[in-house]
């Protein structure tokens, strides 16, 4: 049975966040842990809460026992931008995108 944590509106951009993403997809719950807590990234703290949240989820609500499960599905999607401008010289004006991002983390029972 899976069970998914869902943060919305992380102020990190999605390509920084996939980063992370891709370190632990496909792990054991243990092994994630570890490498999130070690990952000198932004977002290693953003996926390992919601990493936490998920494993929580799947203890309380479906009754599976924390060393079964492994990180199925981890995406990190594109949330609103955003958008300021930092003005220039001779009145022109640059625009700055202040993007943010939608992290998904889904964990499964491994069955041998």
């Amino acid at each position: 049975m899976e069970a998914l944590a869902r943060t919305r509106f992380v102020r990190i951009s999605p390509q920084k966040l996939r980063l992370v993403c891709n370190l632990v997809a496909g792990k054991t719950v243990e092994q994630a842990l570890s490498i999130l807590q070690f990952t000198p990234k932004k977002g290693a703290k953003v996926v390992l809460k919601a990493l936490m949240a998920a494993v929580a989820n799947a203890r309380d609500q479906q009754n599976i026992d924390e060393d079964r499960l492994f990180v199925k599905r981890v995406t990190a999607d594109t949330g609103p931008t955003w958008k300021r401008s930092l003005q220039r010289a001779h009145m022109h004006a640059t625009p700055i995108f202040k993007r943010t991002s939608h992290l998904t983390v889904v964990v499964d029972e491994h069955v041998p």
